[in-house]
């Protein structure tokens, strides 16, 4: 989906014209893969345009950043601000798509850089319709199980969001979408299911519903503990445990959270 520029963009501490955010091509980050971020919702209210959770979000970039021994040189109440900012700044009063991202900067090209090497950060927002379409919303749509398997625990951090992660996410969903379906589904490395290539996954069978627990190397989704809160509060029961391939094939129903 094409991304729908706006004005402004926080880099380093500063709002830049879009066209201005750039890095150097020699960045840590663009070679290795160094880099957390986060994909934030903001929606329309009688109030303005609010993000979704946002602390909960900024607080599980800093944890990745930290699993990847990045030393982002903001706070979380600076990131906050910073993410109201440049949605106010770019006038996206009807929602937004709020990207925060930080990254190993230019210094040095060795895979374990020195500890005063820089770390960057940027903030990008912009209108994005649904990811999977506004059809998906009401429609639904056509899943397949991937041949690729999620990574192996103590291989690489499952629970950290970066950007070195998101090639296994790149070959699940490429691959689903040369089969000509909307999104792929990736099973954990023991053959249980994990999650979508961009999406936490929830299945309802016989009034229940049941959802990978961290072990089968997923992000831990802020949406997703989202729905098991309210599922909880709402009387639903909802479980956290393994699940079985084949129960993709008997569920009266899945839907995909992210």
């Amino acid at each position: 989906m094409p991304i729908n520029e706006s004005d402004w963009i926080w880099q380093n501490g500063k709002l830049v014209p879009w066209s201005d955010a750039q890095v150097h091509v020699l960045t840590h980050g663009l070679h290795y893969g160094s880099t957390v971020f986060e994909g934030i919702r903001g929606y329309a209210t009688p109030f303005g345009s609010r993000a979704f959770r946002l602390q909960a979000h900024t607080r599980r970039m800093l944890d990745s950043a930290r699993i990847y021994r990045i030393d982002i040189p903001y706070t979380e109440a600076q990131i906050n601000l910073a993410c109201q900012e440049v949605v106010i700044r770019n006038q996206l009063t009807n929602g937004a798509y709020i990207r925060p991202i930080a990254y190993r900067g230019y210094g040095e090209i060795g895979l374990a850089p020195s500890a005063g090497d820089p770390v960057e950060m940027a903030i990008a927002a912009w209108e994005w319709g649904a990811y999977l379409g506004a059809e998906a919303l009401e429609n639904g749509v056509d899943v397949c199980v991937s041949s690729w398997q999620r990574v192996a625990p103590n291989t690489i951090p499952a629970l950290a969001k970066a950007g070195g992660n998101y090639l296994s996410s790149t070959l699940v969903s490429l691959e689903a979408k040369e089969r000509g379906f909307a999104e792929g589904i990736a099973l954990a490395s023991d053959g249980t299911v994990s999650e979508g290539a961009g999406e936490n996954l929830f299945l309802v069978k016989d009034s229940k519903v049941y959802t990978p627990p961290l072990t089968a190397s997923i992000l831990p989704g802020i949406t997703r503990n989202s729905v098991m809160v309210l599922a909880e509060k709402a009387g639903i029961d909802i479980q956290e445990q393994s699940i079985p391939r084949e129960m993709l094939y008997i569920a009266d129903e899945i839907f995909l959270t992210g």
